[in-house]
């Protein structure tokens, strides 16, 4: 959600926030993989570690989302684990956010029931990663959840009242979705839900893949992506055999010279510098330079990540006591957005 702003409510409905409590944004990561990429680091990750100093912040891993296409039950739970973890590695820290597995707040489904009741079929049927997913799984493969898909991310957002959503342009119509669930049902039932908006960070560094620098950095790609717990020889031999441009001056130019400005960029990536500045400072040196540079960028920080992934996983006693404090700041925002929804769609309701 992978994720503008107003003021920020706090897990109070809408109409009765108050008003002097920072922004809220909310994000979350699917566990589809046994490492992030570079790019879910610098696209995501990274902004949200930002994020945490001056919002309220909420970020999860959305295991739910997860099995909306196969997938094998002890596979998702290692790598569920492994993404909490590598958010704690990251830099996100729990008593600046809070951070927690989708699956152990069941409010996000309980929202999502109304909801679903809200939204047309042809609506949910026009969004594109349903319709882009279906085409290459077949339609008889394709699930229930995954056509419904959008509608628990709509939930992800509206039951913590999060201003801000940090969004990449393929999110952009699931979020469309989401204002236009809170708006119907604010105008059905009352004031009830804050209408997010997009959170888009214009510097946000855009890596390409290594073999193809034209193409989006995917994990379908093995030999173009860079993985944050590859093996150092792994990664060192991925930029070493990056596609690079003719010619051997180091320049940015994305038309011309798109693999070495790629590099450049992931420099700059890691280093605080601009890909210009990073232009600048390897003039005169040939892409053997350059990408002994961007190897040297890449492990300063996959080095001490994949370290600290390994110190939470040999703990799994801290890493369940970590998602326990979690789950619980998590289902205690989320309560009392369900209970106003519950109220006003005319649920009954038992006393605690």
């Amino acid at each position: 959600m992978t994720s503008t702003m107003s003021a920020s409510p706090s897990s109070a409905p809408a109409s009765t926030a108050p008003v002097n409590q920072p922004p809220r944004v909310l994000s979350g990561i699917q566990p589809t993989a046994d490492s992030f990429q570079v790019g879910n680091y610098l696209g995501a990750i990274r902004r949200w570690v930002d994020l945490q100093e001056t919002h309220d912040a909420f970020y999860c891993v959305v295991d739910q989302h997860a099995i909306t296409v196969d997938y094998d039950p002890q596979v998702l739970r290692h790598r569920t684990l492994l993404s909490f973890a590598q958010l704690m590695a990251a830099g996100l820290d729990p008593q600046r956010a809070t951070i927690f597995v989708q699956s152990h707040v069941p409010e996000h489904s309980q929202l999502s029931w109304v909801l679903q009741c809200m939204t047309g079929f042809g609506e949910a049927g026009r969004m594109t990663q349903f319709k882009d997913k279906s085409a290459r799984e077949g339609a008889d493969r394709s699930t229930v959840g995954l056509f419904t898909y959008p509608v628990l991310q709509a939930a992800d957002i509206l039951i913590y009242q999060a201003d801000g959503v940090p969004v990449g342009e393929d999110q952009r119509q699931h979020l469309e979705l989401t204002r236009d669930l809170a708006q119907r049902f604010n105008s059905r039932f009352g004031e009830t839900f804050v209408v997010p908006t997009a959170l888009i960070v214009a510097d946000t560094a855009k890596i390409l893949d290594l073999a193809d620098p034209t193409s989006k950095m995917s994990k379908s790609s093995p030999s173009g992506c860079l993985f944050l717990l590859d093996d150092e020889r792994v990664l060192t031999k991925k930029i070493k055999t990056a596609v690079t441009d003719s010619g051997r001056e180091i320049a940015l130019d994305r038309e011309s010279k798109p693999g070495v400005s790629n590099l450049l960029s992931l420099i700059g990536a890691f280093t605080d510098r601009t890909p210009e500045q990073v232009a600048t400072d390897l003039q005169g040196g040939g892409y053997g330079d350059l990408k002994t540079a961007a190897i040297d960028a890449v492990l300063s920080f996959t080095g001490p990540f994949a370290a600290a992934v390994a110190e939470l996983m040999a703990d799994p006693g801290e890493l369940t006591r970590l998602m326990n404090l979690g789950a619980h700041r998590a289902r205690e925002a989320a309560a009392p957005t369900l209970a106003a929804v519950y109220d006003r769609v005319g649920f009954v309701q038992l006393p605690d």
